[in-house]
């Protein structure tokens, strides 16, 4: 797992230890199963953005505290040039650029998620909130549900975030599209 991984899952340890929390409580607390936030903490497992996002929610912490160890310091307004946003990569196949990390108390979590063609089966999740995804280049599969939708260069989805929703890239290229998570 890269270092970045690794880095993540010692704040979700740390902040399980001050908030003095068993594994058990904080896994149920946030929707996960116990195995799952394990290896979350363990830095075995990738970490999704949702699963993040519930348990940043959950605790009244920012998910750039969680995602980068720094606290957002703007609040009149925060500009991120373009390819200049906080990167994080969760798997070799995703790749998401935060565009509004050191805004303070931001309402929604936009990114620019870039999605590498794969061939392995594709990772549902699920989170609260809503999300919209616009895409920007290329076509994306959305698992949403039970449904697949392609989307082209221009189309948007939004959605209830508590659906299974993933993503895969297709045609053999990278997509690029703005995920908006609220």
């Amino acid at each position: 797992m890269n270092d970045h991984i690794k880095q993540i899952a010692a704040r979700l340890r740390g902040l399980r230890e001050v908030l003095e929390l068993s594994e058990r409580e904080l896994a149920d607390s946030c929707h996960l199963s116990l195995e799952e936030y394990q290896a979350m903490e363990s830095g075995e497992k990738d970490i999704s953005v949702s699963a993040l996002q519930a348990i940043a929610r959950r605790y009244g912490i920012t998910l750039d505290v969680l995602m980068f160890g720094e606290e957002p310091k703007m609040s009149s307004y925060f500009l991120t040039r373009a390819g200049k946003g906080v990167s994080v990569e969760r798997r070799k196949t995703y790749k998401y650029e935060a565009l509004a990390s050191g805004f303070r108390d931001r309402k929604i979590d936009p990114f620019i998620v870039t999605v590498e063609p794969k061939e392995e089966d594709i990772h549902l999740n699920s989170h609260e909130g809503q999300e919209m995804d616009y895409v920007l280049e290329g076509r994306l599969m959305v698992v949403l549900g039970e449904k697949e939708i392609v989307l082209n260069t221009g189309d948007s989805l939004y959605y209830n975030a508590l659906q299974p929703h993933g993503m895969k890239a297709l045609d053999g290229k990278p997509v690029k599209f703005l995920a908006v998570i609220m």
